[in-house]
């Protein structure tokens, strides 16, 4: 495993090893001795067909590290800084993962996180290092005109309570 350093405070880009041969593959998706900074608690999995965006989803209580791996696929995956004291706050970085390039990212607590799913199934794993706090949810518009962020889909499927979120903009006024 190869941890690489962004630009952003605590977010890390993790490139792993994939073995393929004619059974399949094996990848190490997460060692604790590798990736020390964290505190995860649980996982869960998301599956996600093509075009599907999911996002920016993020809880004002009870704030959540996330370790995000494709097990199967490939996604554009975005996160949004929150942090108002960060230098990077209000900046977002994408990343292609996919099942193929073994590339995972940890995105630590006070981040916005969605993607959008380029391939016909897309299973999303995330280590998680808070429980989900339903009432505590908030999202961000994937297509807030503020934060310009080219996705590679022009008409991606969105649920409903992804259409309602709210603006940037919505979000400092109400949270900072």
């Amino acid at each position: 495993m190869k941890v690489i350093k962004t630009k952003f405070e605590d977010l890390y880009i993790i490139k792993q090893k994939r073995n393929v041969d004619r059974r399949g593959n094996l990848r190490e998706t997460y060692r604790k001795n590798v990736i020390k900074w964290n505190n995860l608690i649980f996982h869960y999995a998301t599956t996600s067909k093509k075009n599907i965006l999911r996002g920016f989803h993020f809880q004002t209580k009870f704030k959540q590290a996330k370790f995000v791996s494709v097990l199967k696929g490939k996604i554009f995956d975005v996160v949004i800084d929150l942090r108002k004291n960060s230098k990077t706050f209000g900046k977002y970085i994408h990343n292609i993962l996919s099942e193929t390039n073994s590339t995972s990212l940890y995105v630590p607590a006070g981040f916005a996180h969605g993607f959008c799913g380029l391939e016909n199934e897309n299973i999303v794993l995330y280590g998680i290092s808070n429980y989900r706090s339903k009432k505590n949810e908030v999202g961000i518009l994937w297509n807030d005109k503020k934060l310009k962020i080219k996705w590679p889909v022009k008409k991606p499927i969105v649920s409903m309570k992804d259409k309602n979120n709210i603006t940037f903009e919505q979000f400092n006024n109400l949270y900072l």
